[in-house]
């Protein structure tokens, strides 16, 4: 028996459809599929679950991570803790199976390490039709740099720690499990005899200027740096100074009852002492703060003094409040339960947090 592992935020429904679909004519049905939907707005949380009810092989987990920043290495770990399989596989929701997957997953499964496989994307065009898997057109190749889609042994992954839930946003967290394995001494192989796995073309929504998820303009660079550096020491096991794998829905649900809430302006005096204060400083208290532009900030007054080379108050641009909170969050307390907010045309920042 085979756990497959996919997550899932506010991605278009036509598209998991697919991929659920091409998982129900499995030749094999020695399988069975957690689906964890971490953080889905309203809308697509109530189409999803409508939608999964249809196939009897998937279990839904909810995480109410709305407002949070994107972990796909979370989502994977709570459905991670709660398995008992020998063996799991993490895939993707926008990806189509060959019916011949799951039986090949088996034959796969005396591996000592993980197996990755070879995914063919499709184009724009081609993965808005409805064909066999063998008669889609495929427009390229992934190759053995997109670690991505990966077969484990369900204890071997525990053992490491699931993946490293350092990072958010996208990139470099699979790869940074294929490292981990190798760094203890296991294989990792490429599966790239046959293409098993088609990728359905979507846009990159959570890049838009219009999302309204959190978003760190520089997470993918830092995440692949961290990586570079579990490469040089050698890391084997991931989150020693957390709780992988957490989720407690009742941190969530005293969100709405606030203790204590402030409003500070992005002078950058007052940021970083709420920082030190009161977001690194507190403990058992749900906090609440919005940051406003103060009312001198690029004021005339400011920029005379600049000239004259008089002392001024140092601000931050919003921007750069918002990547740094989003850091502490991340170094600091990335399982806490929190709801962020950053609108760049108010120029207003809003966080929730249960300390």
């Amino acid at each position: 028996m085979t756990t497959i592992i996919l997550t899932y935020r506010n991605r278009d429904l036509s598209i998991v459809k697919k991929c659920l679909d091409s998982l129900l004519v499995q030749t094999s049905k020695d399988f069975y599929v957690v689906l964890v939907d971490y953080g889905s707005e309203e809308t697509f949380k109530e189409k999803l679950k409508k939608c999964v009810v249809n196939y009897d092989f998937i279990k839904l987990i909810r995480c109410e991570t709305t407002r949070q920043l994107w972990c796909k290495s979370r989502a994977i770990n709570i459905s991670l803790k709660q398995i008992d399989t020998p063996y799991c596989f993490v895939g993707d929701v926008d990806m189509i199976y060959h019916p011949n997957f799951v039986e090949t997953l088996h034959n796969l499964n005396d591996n000592q390490g993980a197996t990755y496989f070879q995914v063919g994307f499709l184009s724009e065009t081609e993965s808005k039709k409805s064909k066999a898997f063998g008669d889609y057109e495929i427009k390229f190749q992934s190759n053995h740099e997109a670690t991505g889609m990966t077969l484990y042994d369900t204890e071997l992954l525990k053992s490491i720690n699931g993946y490293d839930e350092f990072y958010h946003g996208w990139g470099s967290e699979d790869t940074d499990v294929h490292v981990r394995l190798k760094n203890a001494g296991y294989n990792v192989d490429f599966h790239k005899e046959n293409i098993l796995i088609l990728h359905q073309w979507h846009p990159k929504t959570y890049r838009s200027i219009e999302s309204k998820e959190p978003f760190h303009s520089q997470l993918e660079q830092i995440n692949h740096q961290y990586l570079e550096f579990t490469r040089q020491t050698k890391k084997c096991k991931a989150n020693l100074r957390f709780d992988w794998g957490a989720y407690n829905q009742s941190d969530y649900d005293s969100l709405n009852k606030v203790d204590f809430s402030c409003s500070i302006t992005n002078k950058e005096a007052e940021v970083k002492s709420f920082v030190s204060n009161v977001l690194l400083s507190e403990r058992n208290k749900v906090i609440s703060v919005s940051i406003i532009t103060d009312k001198n900030y690029k004021s005339i007054k400011q920029k005379t003094k600049k000239i004259f080379q008089k002392k001024t108050v140092a601000f931050l641009k919003m921007s750069t409040i918002n990547n740094l909170l989003l850091e502490c969050i991340i170094d600091n307390l990335r399982t806490n339960a929190y709801r962020f907010q950053y609108n760049s045309n108010k120029q207003t920042i809003h966080l929730i947090i249960k300390l």
